[in-house]
């Protein structure tokens, strides 16, 4: 693990315990006094900015040993010292100084639009649109690009920033306890932007308040404030007005959805031109991605294009990680006075939860299209990888990856792009899911998402207070071994009441006069389950490897219990029944049968899961080697007449291979044994192998419910439609069993609808109207769909 020393005078890394009305004290409970303060494993902490050492190696290297400890900052914590006056009519203004103190770069338009009009792209796209239309002059092309002059004069105001960043702060501090920003990463921010490299700041997509925050941490510290893409249409003009003075690209008015922009044929090129345009002028822009539909991608692609045509000599990419103790609910409508009612009830509020934001180091983007490292040869249709698995039991695997095209929707304009195998439209999906993955790695694991995590996949019937306090201090090492951040501190008794606190409303916790140890359960709602699921979502990237892996056992005990050989494996739990702590699995696993169930099950795995520059294969080789490490399995001794590291051949020569040969091997063995493992006999080890299971079985149930809903729907549906009617069935199946409604969400049903769309199950119809679904020729069998739900089902645990 790579490690950052501290020393102990820096008090900034270390965060205060949130204290709250009500003290841990009053449970009753003798709670060990052990602080859960990163760095918990001496004086060292994960290091989690780092740029991809097999993309981007010298990038990596220009900004090894440049970091000092400098600590966190809690963006919230404003007060008269970080302003030049003092005194107590300062301490009641210090935001408003605050601000006032900052340093701006403006960004005035100029003759930005008269440059865009004379780009090629813009000119083609005029004259194609013109053409279509019934004749007109030269002035009748440029009332084309009428609906956008709006967009294409966004710029930054210092006045309207100012501003703007002042009501942020103070709506914030309303909303939030502390916005912790790490400032080791700030310093490289501000090394990197005296270069003179512009910046792309790209994060997943969460809550509205992600496209304020990344501008307000950036405002704060001096740096430049980037071009903010907001994908949501705004009606108020006012509105309008006063975004696009603060940076903020909006939709065309008459566009309600970025897809519908996309279809718009001059939408693309002029947008693509105004991206050229701001990174010429040395401006950063801001784009967040969504992994389930891939809106956003598109901006990423322009930036990508951009490089690969020289326009730009180089841009710098800064992938940033946003974590939330409480995803906020902002589903508001967007309107001028929606939005001043919304912020004034903030002043009524009550601080819940904190941010932590972690930027990554920045890299060039020209050197990782240029190294093309991210093995676009080997991006695969998932019908190539899975089909022959799943409907004729061929045993061996097609090594590969699985192409993800609905990260780059679809758009108007670069059709020749559309082709499912084109290089450069490879490339920028690949990148494009390396940014995800690197967004999503770097979050920091929350105090709620650690013991949502322990009641949803570890303790769903239930658990005392201080039997979470044990499984909390035992998971927080755990993640902190995997090089994965945390973003609280403070006691361990003081953390699991800070949790709890914000989870109340989603657990029952019962309190015996008898028994000072209340217990908790997670209250049977979907709401209360879906909030949990999506809480514990970093801790599943965390541990993916082990989940993989546990989930490749799961699926060969489940074939060896099916097989009846032996009867002391569990193979059905549907009615979840509990796991004896004297459960047995005398079975012997071998290392090519789990390696070839971990990779089929990459291949399902939804983009930000696995990392896009290393091959399928080795991550599975990984997954069922993290078991070993983890202390699930155990190598299986096999008694050999010859010993393993023996060099000589049979005849007693030494061979050496020539260094061209292409399977050339670091070993001289002429054949390579494999492995056998055995599930350890501990009490416990069942419980974690579960507990792992735990985390993809949601996922996994999705796809298996949609499958089986198949026969009740009538396609073809428009897409919208159909997915609409996936979730209904999602949510009557969770209903009628009562359970599993992390099953049912929006997102499970958009990544179960996308997956059966890539395995060839559904195929789309493209027609005027829009997208049509339809169950494909294969699958129309109900033979083949109980294949699907078979092969499917068969990494449930239970």
């Amino acid at each position: 693990m790579v490690q950052e020393k501290t020393d102990g005078t820096n008090k900034d890394i270390v965060l205060p315990p949130i204290q709250l009305n009500r003290t841990a004290s009053s449970w009753g409970l003798k709670i060990k006094k052990k602080r859960i303060v990163p760095p918990n494993l001496g004086k060292f902490r994960p290091i989690v900015n780092q740029c991809c050492h097999r993309c981007t190696p010298d990038s990596l290297c220009k900004n090894l040993g440049q970091n000092s400890s400098l600590g966190f900052r809690n963006l919230l914590s404003v007060n008269e010292t970080q302003t030049r006056y003092r005194g107590w009519l300062v301490r009641r203004v210090c935001f408003a100084l605050f601000v006032s103190g900052r340093k701006v770069y403006e960004s005035p338009v100029s003759n930005r639009l008269e440059r865009l009009c004379q780009s090629n792209r813009v000119r083609e796209a005029l004259t194609a649109e013109h053409e279509a239309s019934e004749g007109g002059d030269g002035q009748g092309q440029l009332k084309l690009l009428s609906p956008y002059h709006a967009l294409v004069n966004t710029c930054i105001s210092s006045g309207f920033l100012r501003f703007v960043g002042w009501a942020v702060l103070k709506m914030f501090a309303s909303v939030f306890y502390s916005i912790e920003v790490n400032l080791n990463h700030l310093s490289a921010l501000h090394r990197v932007s005296q270069e003179g490299s512009p910046l792309v700041y790209v994060y997943v997509r969460q809550s509205i308040m992600d496209y304020a925050l990344i501008p307000l941490v950036l405002f704060c510290h001096n740096l430049r404030v980037p071009y903010t893409v907001y994908p949501l249409q705004i009606n108020s003009s006012s509105l309008r007005s006063i975004l696009q003075k603060v940076g903020v690209i909006l939709l065309p008015p008459s566009a309600q959805t970025e897809q519908d922009a996309e279809m718009d044929s001059l939408y693309s090129p002029v947008m693509t031109s105004l991206v050229r345009e701001l990174l010429h002028e040395g401006q950063a822009i801001s784009v967040g991605v969504s992994p389930e539909s891939g809106q956003g991608g598109q901006w990423l692609a322009r930036v990508i294009q951009i490089i690969k045509e020289r326009s730009v000599p180089d841009v710098r990419v800064v992938p940033v990680g946003i974590s939330y103790d409480c995803v906020p609910k902002t589903n508001i409508q967007v309107g001028l006075r929606s939005v001043l009612r919304w912020m004034m009830s903030f002043l009524w509020w009550k601080p819940k939860g904190c941010v932590r934001i972690h930027f990554v180091l920045p890299f060039s983007l020209k050197e990782m299209c240029e190294s093309r490292r991210c093995r676009v040869e080997e991006w695969l249709p998932l019908q190539d990888l899975l089909l022959p698995v799943i409907l004729n039991n061929r045993t061996e695997n097609m090594f590969g990856k699985r192409r993800m095209s609905w990260l780059l929707p679809s758009s108007h304009y670069a059709s020749e792009l559309e082709e499912p195998g084109h290089p450069d439209r490879n490339l920028s999906m690949a990148i494009i899911h390396h940014l995800i993955f690197s967004a999503t790695s770097c979050m920091a694991v929350m105090a709620t998402s650690a013991v949502s995590s322990l009641l949803l996949y570890r303790r769903r019937k239930g658990v005392s207070v201080s039997g979470l306090c044990r499984d909390v201090d035992w998971l927080i090492d755990e993640v902190l071994l995997r090089n994965r951040d945390v973003g609280f501190g403070g006691t361990l008794a003081n953390v699991i009441h800070y949790s709890l606190a914000l989870l109340g409303p989603h657990l029952i916790i019962a309190a015996v006069p008898s028994r000072k140890d209340p217990f908790i359960v997670p209250r049977p709602s979907f709401a209360a389950t879906l909030h949990l699921f999506l809480q514990a979502q970093t801790v599943t990237h965390t541990f993916i490897l082990e989940a993989v892996g546990a989930c490749a056992v799961s699926a060969m005990l489940c074939e060896v219990a099916f097989s009846g050989v032996s009867s002391r494996v569990r193979s059905d739990g549907v009615e979840g029944e509990e796991v004896k702590e004297d459960m047995e699995f005398d079975v012997v696993l071998c290392q090519s049968n789990l390696t070839e169930r971990a990779l089929q099950l990459c291949h399902l795995l939804p983009p930000g899961f696995m990392p896009p520059c290393q091959s399928s294969q080795n991550f599975a080789l990984d997954a069922v080697d993290s078991l070993v490490r983890c202390g699930i399995l155990i190598i299986e001794e096999i008694p050999r007449d010859v010993p393993i590291c023996d060099f000589w051949k049979k005849d007693g020569i030494l061979t050496w291979t020539t260094t061209d040969d292409p399977y050339h091997s670091d070993s001289d063995c002429e054949e390579q044994d494999l492995r056998s493992y055995k599930i350890r006999q501990p009490s416990r080890c069942p419980e974690m192998l579960f507990f792992l299971c735990s985390m993809l079985a949601g996922h996994l149930r999705a796809l298996c419910w949609t499958t089986m809903g198949l026969d009740h729907i009538d396609t073809p549906l428009a897409k919208a439609e159909f997915v609409a009617q996936i979730r209904s069935h999602l949510c009557d199946t969770a209903n009628e069993k009562k359970q599993y409604y992390e099953s049912c969400s929006e997102e499970a049903a958009h990544t179960a609808v996308r997956t059966l769309i890539d395995l060839g199950v559904l195929s789309e119809e493209r027609q005027e109207e829009g997208v049509l679904l339809g169950v494909g020729p294969l699958f129309q069998l109900s033979e083949n769909r109980q294949k699907l739900h078979r092969f499917i089902s068969q990494y449930l645990f239970n």
